[in-house]
């Protein structure tokens, strides 16, 4: 797809990769709506982005309110037009320090479910039908590695986020002949909030910077032809 003068709409977009994406994003000549649950955090990252001359919008929503889904794309397709990329990327880990399936709530891994999973594919279904009608559009959900490997303490978010990958597979199934593309993207190990919350001992100089996978992404979601439904990290980096 051709980035400039398309419409796009990017969740969890006020810090980390959602940021780094939608900076990347505006820069090639995008019109972004960037969705947050902080207003405060929200404004300052579209500031920021309109400072540097481009377009930049913002929606401050919780991707877990089922309320708040229609009238994210209502407004969003209001302020820049009918949706070209939709890159789901808002996540909640849960509570924080991470633990054991045993000692999960119920309404934690509820929670975590209806942001990672629930949420994305109500603004999918919201989205994706237009798409389908206009014959182009690009959906990118952004996954992990913890969606296929088991680690200890991350059940809650591992389960969101196969589930998610799964999605992803059927999504692209299922709309294979309407010009619809579908996406998931592992980013890898990067250096964000998210990631220090889960792992605070992690050396910050290992981590990938969000603007690296930012730029790779932007490089995948613009490459003709249709790429495999899901994209692991070490395959950005052949494509960068």
């Amino acid at each position: 797809m051709e980035i400039m003068n398309s419409s796009i709409l990017i969740t969890g977009a006020s810090q980390g990769l959602g940021f780094a994406l939608a900076k990347e994003l505006a820069a090639r000549g995008g019109r972004i709506v960037l969705v947050a649950r902080r207003e405060a955090v929200l404004a300052d990252a579209v500031a920021e982005i309109r400072a540097a001359g481009h377009v930049a919008h913002g929606i401050a929503a919780d991707m877990g309110d089922k309320t708040a889904i229609h009238a994210i794309a209502g407004r969003a397709a209001a302020l820049v037009g009918d949706i070209d990329l939709l890159i789901n990327n808002a996540s909640t880990l849960g509570p924080t320090p991470l633990r054991l399936l045993l000692d999960t709530e119920c309404e934690d891994l509820e929670q975590v479910l209806q942001v990672n999973v629930v949420g994305p594919f109500r603004l999918t279904k919201v989205i994706a039908g237009n798409m389908a009608l206009r014959g182009r559009g690009t959906v990118v959900n952004i996954s992990s590695d913890a969606a296929v490997s088991a680690y200890p303490t991350w059940g809650a978010y591992s389960a969101s986020k196969a589930a998610l990958d799964h999605l992803t597979r059927i999504w692209a199934a299922e709309l294979a002949d309407t010009g619809v593309r579908f996406i998931a993207i592992d980013p890898g190990e990067m250096n964000t909030a998210m990631h220090a919350a889960a792992i605070p001992d992690a050396d910050p100089t290992t981590l990938t910077d969000p603007r690296t996978v930012a730029t790779r992404i932007a490089f995948l979601v613009t490459a003709g032809g249709a790429p495999p439904p899901r994209i692991a990290a070490e395959e950005i980096e052949v494509v960068r």
